[in-house]
């Protein structure tokens, strides 16, 4: 085995949840190291937009360079980002993390986002009393676990007759966009009962514009993720509780799998991280923990 093994890890755009993963993969990078005995580098290459082409061309860029293997979590369908199909044809390992796999040929890591946006949806539904307007804002819509949760979220908000469905907008995972296109449908709905969200940019955008708007504890939020800026809005009751990944065992999880790549043993379709649900009763927990 040679003494270095250099892995690539390529998220959908630079973000706080994709610094989690990259703080996962360094730390399973660092332990494979120590009891090997061999240096492994994690070079993190994010995209400047949530755009395919524009990711296309980091992993092409990133094949060009030989790795050992690459990481991605895919802004679009797999089968729409051509660029997996050639790094792939050159025999360079490809896991995915945060997504849905459609085949074997890339293995993933992640886990059931149709039932992390189900566990979200009805927790909300129960909050508002089977009854109100619910806002659900998009992630960015061709991300195959954005709209999972999407869809997922859609289907439990339409069994109960007593709930209206509005637009929640598109934050195309930007926060601020997120913050301002939840500033207008706070003011275009000022009896608003619950909102719902599809990635980790509309928590922090979404809780922002509640804080603004004077409607803590008067809009219902149950959000996606855990990271910092989430947890502490759940401490500080703008945001009621989280269907939330775990983004650092998905970055861990996939170097891990990459490294038995490089060691040609067979692995398996996808790897189940699970969900946790994250509320003010134990978010003091996930505040207090810099390992989780």
């Amino acid at each position: 085995m040679s003494k270095t093994l250099r892995f690539v890890l390529v998220p959908k755009i630079s973000h706080p949840w994709c610094d989690e993963v990259r703080r996962g993969a360094q730390m399973q990078a660092d332990t494979l190291a120590k009891r090997l005995g061999i240096e492994i580098v994690i070079e993190y290459m994010p995209p400047s937009t949530v755009d395919a082409a524009v990711q296309n061309g980091i992993l092409e860029q990133a094949a060009v360079g030989r790795p050992d293997g690459i990481a991605i979590d895919p802004v679009d369908a797999v089968t729409h980002i051509a660029a997996l199909q050639g790094v792939a044809s050159q025999g360079i390992p490809v896991v995915l993390f945060d997504s849905p796999s459609p085949s074997a040929a890339f293995p993933s890591v992640g886990n059931d986002f149709a039932e992390q946006g189900t566990i979200a949806a009805e927790r909300l539904v129960e909050l508002i009393g089977r009854q109100g307007k619910v806002a659900v804002m998009k992630g960015f819509p061709s991300a195959p676990n954005h709209k999972e949760r999407y869809d997922a979220q859609i289907a439990v908000l339409q069994k109960y007759s007593g709930i209206t469905i509005v637009d929640g907008g598109t934050d195309n995972d930007d926060i601020e966009v997120a913050r301002e296109q939840a500033a207008s449908v706070l003011a275009l709905h000022p009896d608003l009962a619950g909102y719902l969200c599809c990635d980790a940019s509309g928590p922090i955008g979404i809780a922002s514009a509640i804080r603004q708007a004077g409607k803590v504890g008067k809009v219902k939020f149950v959000s996606m993720d855990g990271i910092r800026p989430i947890l502490e809005a759940i401490r500080d009751g703008v945001i009621d509780s989280s269907s939330a990944t775990k983004p650092r065992m998905q970055g861990s999880m996939a170097i891990l799998l990459l490294w038995q790549a490089t060691l040609g043993m067979q692995l398996p379709r996808s790897i189940d991280t699970g969900i946790d649900l994250i509320t003010q009763e134990n978010v003091g927990e996930y505040l207090g923990d810099d390992n989780r």
